[in-house]
C-alpha cells in the first residue's frame, strides 16, 4: 500500500476559507497533488491521526491524512474526520411505555395506587415512575393491610377518588384475601377501587432472580422471617434491620426496566394504572 504522505500539500490555502466536509465511506475525492482519484473505503487512526483509504476504480488503494488538498465534485475542500454521532435518546421508559419528551408531571390527582410497604413503592416507582408522574398519580405505602377496610373508608372512594391497591401474597383463602373482600364493603369501593395482588409472600420475590444473576431465590423455611431468610440464603448480611434494607438496595439496584420483573406483577400494576387512568364511568 503505498501512503504517499511525503509528496500531499496539506497546507490551508491562503486565499480562501474551504468548507469543512466529514469524510464518508464511498465518497469519491482527488488528490489534488498526485491526481489520485478514488472513493474512500474506511477511515482510520495511524500514529495519532486520521487517515483515509482511497481505492481507485482499478482497485488500487492509497492512503491519505485528512486535511486540504482534496476535491469533491471538481471543487475544492477541507476533508476533516466523520462527526461522531450521538447516542440515541431513550425512546420508552423502564415500564416500556413510549417516553414523552419534554413533557412536565402533571398535577396530581386525588386518585391514588396504595401499595402494602416502602420497598413495594420504591420499586413501583423505579418501573413506573415516570409514566405515573405522566398522569399525575402518587403512591403511598400504607405499611400493612390489616386495617385496610378503615383506610379504604377514611378515603372516602368516588368518581374522582379512585383507588388502586397492590396487596402482597393475594391468594384464595389466605388472610390477605379476606381482607380484600371485606375492604370492597365499603361504600363507593365496588366502582371505584380496584383491589389486585401478586402470590408472593414478599414483593422482593417479584423481581426475576436473573436480574441478580441467580438461578433461583433462596427457600426460606416457613418458621423463619422471609427477608432474613432470603438475606442468609445468598449469604448477605442479615442481622439487623440495617442489614435488611441494605439488601433491598441491591436487589433494587439489579432492576432496570419492567424485563426485571415477574409478569405476575407487571400486569398487576398496569391494571391498577389502567384502571385509576380511564374516564370517569367507564369501565
Amino acid at each position: 500500500m503505498d501512503y504517499g504522505w511525503g509528496a500531499q500539500d496539506i497546507a490551508a490555502p491562503k486565499r480562501a476559507v474551504l468548507p469543512d466536509v466529514p469524510v464518508g465511506k464511498d465518497m469519491v475525492l482527488e488528490d489534488v497533488q498526485s491526481g489520485f482519484v478514488g472513493a474512500v473505503v474506511r477511515v482510520e487512526k495511524s500514529g495519532g491521526l486520521h487517515v483515509m483509504v482511497l481505492e481507485d476504480r482499478r482497485g488500487k488503494t492509497r492512503t491519505f491524512r485528512l486535511g486540504h488538498g482534496f476535491l469533491l465534485d471538481g471543487e475544492p475542500v477541507h476533508v476533516v474526520a466523520p462527526v461522531a454521532r450521538a447516542a440515541p435518546a431513550a425512546t420508552r421508559t423502564a415500564s416500556g411505555s413510549l417516553r414523552v419528551d419534554g413533557a412536565r408531571a402533571r398535577t396530581a390527582r386525588a386518585s391514588r395506587i396504595w401499595v402494602e410497604g416502602k420497598h413495594d413503592a420504591e420499586l413501583v416507582e423505579k418501573v413506573w415512575g415516570d409514566d405515573l408522574r405522566l398522569e399525575g398519580i402518587v403512591v403511598e405505602p400504607l405499611h400493612g393491610v390489616d386495617d385496610l377496610e378503615g383506610a379504604v373508608r377514611a378515603f372516602g372512594p368516588g368518581p374522582q377518588r379512585r383507588l388502586g391497591i397492590l396487596v402482597d401474597h393475594l391468594l384464595p383463602g389466605t388472610k390477605e384475601s379476606r381482607i380484600a373482600q371485606q375492604a370492597m364493603t365499603v361504600a363507593g369501593a365496588r366502582h371505584h377501587v380496584l383491589i389486585v395482588g401478586h402470590p408472593y409472600v414478599d414483593v422482593w420475590q417479584a423481581v426475576k432472580p436473573a436480574a441478580l444473576g441467580l438461578d433461583a431465590w433462596p427457600v426460606v423455611p416457613r418458621h423463619q422471617d422471609w427477608k432474613t431468610g432470603i438475606l442468609a440464603g445468598l449469604g448477605w448480611p442479615h442481622s439487623d434491620q440495617a442489614a435488611v434494607a441494605h439488601g433491598w438496595k441491591r436487589i433494587l439496584a439489579g432492576v432496570s426496566t419492567y424485563a426485571d420483573l415477574e409478569p405476575s406483577l407487571l400486569g398487576r400494576v398496569e391494571e391498577v394504572i389502567d384502571f385509576l387512568t380511564a374516564p370517569p364511568g367507564s369501565g
